[in-house]
C-alpha cells in the first residue's frame, strides 16, 4: 500500500508504505542506534537483518501492519503493531512500536507512521492500542502518542536495567473500535 502524506509538522512529503524485505537493512540500521545508544528499547544486543526480517514476517503472519516511512526515497523510520500479550483474551488489543532515524526527528515522520498504524489496526477490527514507552524520560514519544489520542495509564518503575541504570516504562492506551473509555474515572 502506498500512502503519500504531507507532514503538517514540516513541509515535506513522507511516503508510508508496507515494509518489504529490501527495506529491512535500513530498518535494522535505524533500530541498531536505539539498541546501542538509547533507553527507549530494552534490547541490549543488536539483532541481525535476518532477525528483523523474521520479526516482520511474524507481524505480517498475524495480519498486522509493518510500515516504513520514506523521505526522499530513503527509509526514515518504521512502525508496526504486534499483539499486546499472548493469551487469547488480549486478542483485540495491539501494541505499537515506532522508530525514526536519529537524524530525522522533528520532520513529522513518527506521527505519520503512528497515524497509519492506528488506521490499519482500526480497520483490522482491534479495539485498543497500547504503547509501552521505554524510559519515562522519553518525553518525545509520550508527546507523540498524546497528540494522537493516547492517555498515560501507568508507569512501571525500574522494570528494565540497561547501561548500568534502572529504567521505567510508561504505559499509554488509546481506544480504536470501541466506545469503552480507557480509564474508569
Amino acid at each position: 500500500m502506498h500512502s503519500p502524506t504531507l507532514s503538517p509538522e514540516a513541509s515535506t512529503t513522507v511516503e508510508i508504505l508496507d515494509a518489504e524485505p529490501h527495506h529491512m537493512a535500513s530498518v535494522q540500521a535505524i533500530y541498531s542506534h536505539y539498541v546501542q545508544h538509547d533507553l527507549c528499547s530494552f534490547e541490549e544486543e543488536v539483532p541481525s537483518v535476518e532477525e528483523m526480517q523474521a520479526r516482520r514476517t511474524e507481524v505480517l503472519r498475524r495480519g498486522l501492519p509493518y510500515l516504513v516511512a520514506l523521505k526522499n526515497g530513503e527509509v526514515a523510520g518504521y512502525a508496526y503493531a504486534s499483539p499486546y500479550r499472548a493469551r487469547s483474551a488480549y486478542r483485540h488489543t495491539v501494541e505499537d512500536s515506532i522508530y525514526v532515524a536519529h537524524s530525522m526527528h522533528g520532520h513529522g515522520i513518527g506521527k505519520a507512521l503512528l497515524r497509519a498504524v492506528i488506521a490499519r489496526c482500526t480497520e483490522g477490527g482491534f479495539t485498543q492500542m497500547v504503547a509501552v514507552v521505554g524510559n519515562s524520560a522519553n518525553a518525545g514519544s509520550q508527546r507523540l502518542h498524546e497528540s494522537l489520542g493516547f492517555e498515560t495509564v501507568g508507569v512501571l518503575r525500574s522494570v528494565g536495567f540497561k547501561f548500568g541504570q534502572w529504567v521505567d516504562t510508561v504505559l499509554m492506551q488509546r481506544a480504536l473500535n470501541c466506545t469503552q473509555p480507557v480509564s474508569s474515572s
